[in-house]
């Protein structure tokens, strides 16, 4: 299916607008359609509203159709002006959701503008912040110490991945996650890095297609031996038939966004995670 003509998405809140951001591109993602995307956090108030309906209505003259607006808006003064004044098709998702549950629960909710403010003084803020400090402590292999403390422990060669899949975990689970690479001197040893081995059953790998991991490294390194395809694929075979022999579970990521990585990682390490 030929993609459609690019269209300008405005992602509207009286937050951060993330939350709108992150479902928008969810639904998004399920047409063939090319997106300017544009995120208007803090729209708190009247003069606010109509600054960004003057914007909004200036992309629909400009581009000659109307814009996408998907809204996160507690205020229904300021949702107000924005559905009424605005060019764009404003997908309301606070009134989507919130309102059909108020009726099904049989109760006001809070109508809360962010939210999130007294997030900062949660314990499961606290947990996150200190797994972001442990996953940058031990990306790459920097650190052995405390690995008997990390949640998983990601392994593969280097650039298949293993860095944003343990950032991801941390920030979005709060999961200790370290990552280090296995190496052609481990491939000749034929064993795990001798830090791991004590942690073997932490241990959780990652793959990648040899011709993408190429694609990969020529970015960062051109023309170098690092990067060249057969020492890739030499690699990547050496990985996974070791990964094979200590019995570690492992994926590609090669298709794979991180969100599903590391979704399938807490379905095999911790399945609690993904009930809360």
């Amino acid at each position: 299916m030929a993609a459609m003509n690019a269209r300008t998405v405005y992602f509207v809140s009286d937050g951060t607008g993330i939350t709108a951001e992150t479902f928008g591109n969810s639904i998004l993602a399920q047409f063939a359609i090319k997106a300017r995307h544009v995120r208007r956090p803090f729209i708190d108030g009247a003069d606010k509203a109509h600054a960004v309906v003057a914007e909004i209505n200036e992309s629909a003259v400009r581009e000659g159709q109307r814009p996408i607006v998907f809204a996160t808006l507690v205020d229904r003064e300021v949702l107000k002006i924005v559905r009424e004044h605005c060019q764009g098709r404003v997908m309301d998702m606070f009134g989507t959701f919130i309102e059909p549950l108020e009726d099904e629960f049989g109760i006001k909710s809070n109508h809360r503008v962010g939210r999130f403010s007294d997030v900062a003084e949660s314990q499961e803020y606290h947990d996150r912040i200190e797994a972001i400090n442990f996953s940058l402590a031990h990306d790459d292999g920097q650190s052995s110490r405390n690995l008997d403390t990390a949640e998983v422990i990601l392994v593969g060669v280097s650039r298949c991945g293993k860095t944003p899949t343990s950032l991801y975990l941390a920030m979005q689970h709060g999961i200790k996650a370290a990552n280090y690479p296995l190496i052609p001197e481990d491939f000749e040893r034929r064993k795990l890095p001798a830090p791991l081995l004590p942690h073997k059953r932490k241990c959780f790998g990652l793959t990648i297609d040899p011709e993408r991991l190429a694609s990969i490294r020529n970015e960062r390194r051109p023309g170098s031996k690092y990067a060249e395809l057969l020492n890739c694929r030499y690699e990547v075979n050496e990985a996974e038939a070791l990964m094979k022999r200590e019995g570690i579970a492992w994926l590609s990521s090669t298709h794979k966004s991180i969100e599903e990585i590391a979704t399938t990682i807490l379905r095999d390490i911790r399945p609690d995670r993904l009930v809360y």
